[in-house]
């Protein structure tokens, strides 16, 4: 029996791991949960899987915490230490799906256990790619992709040096793939998180919707499979039936395809190096009657130029990215900027901010806690 962490287990992404987690009852044993606020999903999960650990990030929610879990063995916690404290609990794999940097400091203390760690939070990958990698080299832990690109990728990939010349990620070009510039200009927030083929959170439903998605998994596939950041391609695919590709040096394109359900990956990661059965809908190609292709649109979605900018860049610019993103993003969930505003604040915040390339964990927290405090002045001064 394998044991099991779900950090951020109420989510998107952990709901999918618990749904195939507790199919299989009798072949994993659920370590720990966390969630940050939510009380009543977490306590819920907490008892169906039994799991020895529930922990609510938000400190102030730990009494209602206690209250939903009297009368189980489940052991209850809160707040963000003791997050990090559940993710090094040695489980024998977990998932890190927490959302956004603020997943780094418990992937980091997964990675040191030297365990299998099924990796959904792309944000810390993207700000700190090479310290992540040298904790796992440095510890054995076993770094498993579950965004359905990279995991595709990870299915078709050959690690022998010199036999990959392409590493070709597919985007389905979000629900404004046709839209011009002028009418994304009114773009709504209920409008951006309406994925046309995928279920997602909302900050990944508006990445995908301005493509920066797709160059935050440019830069995570860089640190996952290093072929050269000159090889890492994107090509729009709206269907997502073709989840990413590899092209070999004798011409030779191996292409991993299946329904758009992140349940695919997951079980992919849940169970490697052996595979498991899931209730997901079986790919009908005839139904799908034919599969497109065409080339991204620098142009009328800058966020993808500008991510490819900074993983050419290197150093820190990732982190800057990322953190200008994230805070303009939270910006247009909130109604507070415009869904063109958010490219533009994104690059403005890599115009004036240029720190040198992190070393530490400390190095990346502080820069990420600065590019936010400047993508926020940038903001002030839009709405000024």
């Amino acid at each position: 029996m394998r044991s099991i962490t779900i950090l951020g287990a109420t989510g998107s992404v952990g709901t999918s791991t618990l749904d195939l987690v507790e199919r299989e009852p009798d072949r994993f044993a659920v370590e720990a949960l966390t969630a940050y606020s939510n009380v009543e999903g977490l306590a819920a999960a907490a008892r169906r899987t039994r799991a020895k650990i529930a922990v609510i990030g938000d400190a102030a929610r730990y009494q209602a915490l206690k209250e939903a879990l009297a009368g189980s063995d489940v052991e209850v916690a809160a707040g963000a230490p003791a997050i990090i404290e559940a993710a090094a609990r040695g489980a024998d794999w977990t998932m890190a799906a927490i959302v956004g940097l603020a997943g780094l400091e418990p992937v980091m203390a997964a990675l040191g256990q030297g365990k299998a760690l099924a990796l959904a939070n792309k944000e810390s990958l993207v700000s700190a790619g090479s310290i992540m990698i040298r904790a796992a080299e440095s510890s054995g832990a076993r770094l498993l992709p579950v965004d359905s690109e990279h995991n595709a990728v990870f299915q078709c990939y050959e690690p022998e040096p010199g036999r990959v010349s392409r590493i070709i990620l597919t985007a389905s070009g979000g629900p404004f793939r046709t839209w011009t510039s002028e009418q994304m200009r009114a773009v709504t927030p209920a409008q951006a998180v309406k994925h046309p083929n995928w279920s997602m959170g909302a900050k990944i439903s508006v990445d995908s919707a301005t493509m920066m998605n797709k160059g935050l998994e440019l830069i995570e596939a860089h640190h996952l499979f290093p072929v050269g950041a000159d090889r890492l391609e994107v090509l729009v695919h709206p269907q997502s039936v073709v989840h990413s590709m590899v092209e070999y040096i004798d011409g030779s394109v191996l292409a991993q395809l299946g329904s758009p359900d992140m349940r695919v990956p997951i079980a992919h990661a849940l169970a490697w190096p052996d595979r498991m059965a899931t209730p997901c809908q079986r790919l009908d190609l005839a139904a799908v009657g034919k599969l497109e292709f065409e080339a991204p649109d620098f142009d009328r979605f800058p966020a993808l130029a500008l991510a490819k900018a900074a993983l050419a860049a290197g150093g820190a610019r990732p982190a800057v990215l990322n953190a200008a993103n994230e805070t303009a993003v939270a910006a247009f969930l909130a109604g507070e900027i415009g869904f063109l505003d958010i490219a533009a604040i994104v690059a403005e915040v890599l115009a004036q901010y240029e720190p040198l390339a992190p070393q530490t964990l400390s190095d990346v927290v502080a820069i990420d806690v600065e590019a936010r405090h400047k993508a926020a002045s940038v903001m002030r001064r839009m709405a000024a």
